[in-house]
């Protein structure tokens, strides 16, 4: 176990270094996010001075790094953020999330802006108290959505409905049925993506549907539309998933070479262009940029933890998915 503070002596071999990937490799059981909190925060010193992560080291310097690397315990902390509530009882409720909310913040953040603005801080001003069976850091979290997902999600407000409605979800009992645009046209007017799902080793903030070891994952499409625009051709899909991976999605759609309108992680471009050797419209923009990944959580339909009532809801797709949509739609190229 280390002694803090820490001092260390930058060896020669260590010259053209990073300052935050010499400390990585000295201290491994701490993240390189967590290193680069630290030195922002002057808690690591070159030769008695503040530095930049990036500082390229030069061999002979002397480090310190002042505190123990560890991140604060992180707990969610109620704030006045708007909500729209389609349906709240004593035992659950079934909000709308706006994409770019954070469910809850993630691991090695710390109780700072990193923390700030999530669903749950929103939920615990609104309700006081949610169920605690998901932990301090995800009261009455049962599911999530990806941030940048909009739509319908269930939460539990007593522990006795949250572990009701978890064996719904893990009986596959919920369903869910989601919007997604997504480039080019399919093959099949509606199929099934059945492909298991796991962390990509290269690139960890990915998944994959092509590394061994994955999780069982289950995705049904129907496609309800298709768009042959300036920008090129479009489909939009009705979406219902048995099983709930992160990024299920976005990783089976773009497995099949159709991703995501708008979700750069998963191989979309980040820009709508009119395509090639054809000539604009009059008032037609050159690109487009969509302000999110195309995917909205529209309906969801459950039991009552409570009384076994079944429960439908929906939520169409928001104002921003409507005007790209609209604007595709609209958009045609002259020759």
């Amino acid at each position: 176990m280390l002694d803090f503070p820490l001092i260390l002596t930058v060896s020669a071999d260590d010259a053209g270094n990073r300052l935050d990937q010499y400390l990585a490799a000295r201290l491994p059981e701490t993240s390189r996010a967590r290193i680069q909190q630290l030195i922002d925060k002057g808690e690591v010193l070159i030769n008695h001075a503040r530095a930049k992560a990036s500082l390229r080291l030069k061999g002979g310097e002397s480090i310190t790094v002042k505190s123990a690397p560890h991140a604060p315990p992180l707990r969610a902390i109620p704030e006045a953020i708007p909500l729209d509530i389609v349906y709240e009882d004593d035992d659950l409720a079934i909000v709308n999330k706006p994409a770019g909310m954070m469910v809850h913040a993630g691991a090695g953040a710390t109780e700072d802006a990193r923390n700030r603005g999530t669903l749950v801080n929103a939920l615990l001003h609104r309700f006081g108290a949610l169920s605690g069976v998901s932990g301090e850091l995800r009261p009455g979290i049962v599911h999530r959505l990806d941030r940048e997902t909009s739509g319908l999600m269930v939460v539990a407000k007593n522990d006795e409905a949250h572990r009701r409605l978890a064996r719904q979800f893990l009986r596959r009992e919920v369903h869910k049925t989601y919007i997604a645009l997504v480039h080019g046209w399919l093959k099949r007017e509606q199929g099934t993506i059945q492909s298991p799902i796991s962390r990509d080793l290269k690139r960890r903030t990915r998944m994959t549907s092509r590394g061994a070891g994955g999780r069982e994952a289950v995705t049904h499409y129907r496609v309800t539309r298709q768009i042959a625009s300036a920008y090129g051709k479009f489909a939009l899909l009705e979406v219902k998933i048995e099983t709930g991976r992160t990024h299920q999605i976005r990783v089976h759609m773009a497995s099949i070479g159709h991703p995501v309108v708008g979700d750069a992680l998963y191989g979309a471009p980040r820009l709508l262009q009119v395509e090639s050797g054809k000539n604009r419209a009059a008032g037609m923009p050159r690109t487009l940029a969509p302000s999110r990944h195309f995917l909205h959580s529209a309906a969801i339909e459950l039991a009552h933890p409570r009384t076994a009532e079944r429960l439908k809801f929906s939520r169409p797709i928001p104002p921003e998915l409507e005007d790209l949509l609209k604007q595709l739609s609209a958009s045609r190229a002259i020759g």
